[in-house]
């Protein structure tokens, strides 16, 4: 579930998968304070200034997440 917060969040799930989430959320006070804490996180970051990454930090990141992604980690 944690790995889905940021997109629930931003709106770009399924409906169904929403009312999973809210669903155990509503019972669940640790997670409601995990998710209150990433919106907060969320909404601060919003209004920093975007910054490009230096290219080999950028391919560091890029293959950092393929990996992840391959392992089913996400």
């Amino acid at each position: 579930m944690f790995a889905r917060l940021s997109e629930y969040i931003d709106g770009e799930l399924d409906p169904a998968i929403c009312t999973g989430i809210e669903d155990h959320v509503g019972d669940c006070p640790p997670c409601q304070a995990f998710l209150e804490s990433l919106r907060r996180t969320v909404n601060l970051t919003r209004d920093l200034p975007d910054h490009e990454l230096p290219e080999e930090m950028a391919r560091d990141f890029i293959e950092a997440y393929r990996k992840v992604r391959e392992s089913g980690d996400v």
